[in-house]
């Protein structure tokens, strides 16, 4: 220890070095043992994904503080981010078929409906009169195809978690009017927060909490590895749209398609990021900065603690990502094979069921937006982000306020006010089964501004909500909305009362 102690006194960077060095050959030594577990096809595979986190934990292990020089953030240049509106004025393509005929969408599909309560895909949730996500996706991208006599390919972004289930279904749209590819995003192994080795004692599926999936910025690795970027390219395909697929609003859109092929070769926007105004409820979406005189995205996680507030304020960034993104495939492949993708790494810190503390080394699609050339933001509208994370978002997109058209869900022309209601449903709506049992039909809430629940609540049929409503039944009670019953600014507390608001 004296020794160190001495070296590190003379030499703190070549301490810190040799250090770092350790670490690397340990996690070396650990991935080849684990490799070692599995069987050829499956080890052929993981190599491949272990070639990508190596470079991932390599650059995790040279990063020292926050990845981002505060002082150095600008707002982005005017012209870096274009109004919708401007987009619009260029038109439609002449020729919609042989625009959409260069395009191919990916939905990212890799995440699980747990934090619904639901077992399986996230996509398989029923959203709307029995359709799932994956089903209004088909469905949208089935009638571009079929009105404009396109070919529009469906290409969805499996993990290890949604890939079994996921293919099952697929089976279903074999007599639709799409081409549907998936591919795999890698799977990556959880390390141990202290020795920084992988908790993983084999290759086997046995041991789940051992890997992770390890974020959407995996697409361009992913894509390229499994052969599918080729493919595509092969058959003519330019532009990939990318989205989440429980955001609804996420459809394709032709103005701007349009925008992107209609530009000279020497002038190709690669990637547009579409980005939309902030709300009180967006404060921590990732929002677009001119950094080092790059377009940059920064997300939360990179920020300084000491400027989370100002991060979080609405007047100094006030737009965020919707993560609906526009890419340019051959930029892609001429940056993967150039190995030229510099993705911020994003350090997820868990603790494991049995109280084991780990990482997770991540990295976001939407920061790659520095490595592409002319690279722009678009300000859409508030209805091209439209996701649906918990079960209040669940009754937004079940209810009036919006109708629905071949996969496409546009708000209710009936509804006077262009915003959507705030609804905040409490801890006994969280379970989708749960949420659904407590309302015998969806209520009207064409007029809705506010809805807060509270407690063990039901709702009977064609309820009616307007202006603010707020319901809360104390531990104990039960109240009961009756059937028919219409509630305008209204306070229901405890046993039913129904007080002016």
């Amino acid at each position: 220890s004296r020794s160190l102690g001495y070296i590190f006194r003379l030499q703190p960077h070549a301490f810190q070095e040799k250090l770092r060095q350790q670490h690397e050959e340990s996690m070396h030594r650990e991935l080849e043992a684990l490799l070692a577990t599995a069987n050829e096809a499956e080890a052929e595979i993981s190599r491949k994904d272990f070639d990508g986190f190596k470079k991932l934990f390599h650059r995790f292990l040279q990063v020292k503080g926050p990845a981002v020089d505060w002082a150095k953030i600008n707002r982005p240049p005017e012209d870096s981010i274009w109004p919708y509106e401007r987009i619009r004025m260029d038109g439609l393509p002449d020729d919609v078929t042989a625009s959409l005929n260069k395009l191919a969408v990916v939905k990212l599909n890799g995440g699980l409906g747990t934090s619904m309560g639901c077992k399986g895909p996230k996509s398989l949730i029923s959203v709307r009169n029995e359709n799932t996500f994956l089903d209004l996706t088909v469905q949208q991208i089935e009638h571009l195809n079929k009105t404009f006599d396109a070919d529009v390919p469906l290409v969805l972004m499996n993990s290890f978690n949604t890939d079994e289930d996921t293919k099952k279904i697929l089976q279903k749209y074999k007599h639709h009017r799409v081409h549907i590819h998936t591919f795999n995003q890698s799977r990556y192994p959880r390390i141990n927060k202290e020795s920084l080795l992988p908790i993983a004692a084999s290759m086997g599926r046995g041991d789940g909490e051992a890997w992770y999936p390890p974020g959407h910025g995996d697409v361009y690795a992913s894509f390229a590895n499994c052969g599918l970027l080729d493919r595509l390219l092969a058959e003519g395909k330019e532009y990939i749209f990318v989205s989440n697929i429980d955001n609804l609003g996420a459809t394709v859109d032709l103005s701007i398609l349009q925008h992107l092929v209609s530009r000279p070769a020497d002038r190709r926007c690669e990637f547009i990021m579409e980005v939309t105004d902030k709300t009180r409820a967006d404060v921590k979406g990732g929002t677009l900065i001119q950094y080092e005189d790059r377009l940059r995205l920064l997300e939360i996680a990179q920020v300084p603690k000491a400027h989370a507030d100002e991060f979080k304020s609405v007047t100094k960034f006030k737009i965020f990502n919707t993560n609906n993104l526009w890419i340019s495939l051959p930029a892609v492949k001429r940056l993967q094979e150039k190995n030229a993708m510099d993705l911020e790494i994003i350090v997820n810190p868990k603790t494991l069921d049995g109280g084991l503390n780990v990482i997770q080394l991540e990295t976001a699609v939407g920061a790659a937006i520095k490595s592409f050339n002319n690279a722009m933001g678009v300000n859409v509208p508030r209805s091209r982000f439209l996701p649906v994370k918990t079960s209040s978002d669940l009754l937004l997109v079940m209810s009036n306020l919006y109708s629905m058209d071949a996969g496409s869900l546009t708000m209710s022309k009936r509804r006077e006010f262009p915003s959507t209601p705030h609804v905040k449903l409490g801890g006994s709506f969280t379970k989708v089964q749960e949420f659904l049992s407590r309302f015998e039909s969806i209520p009207d809430m064409l007029e809705l501004d506010h809805l807060t629940v509270s407690g063990d609540v039901t709702f009977g049929k064609n309820v009616s909500l307007k202006g603010t409503v707020i319901i809360i039944a104390n531990h104990g009670d039960r109240i009961d909305i009756p059937a028919g019953a219409m509630l305008e600014n209204k306070i229901v507390s405890g046993n039913l009362r129904i007080l002016d608001h």
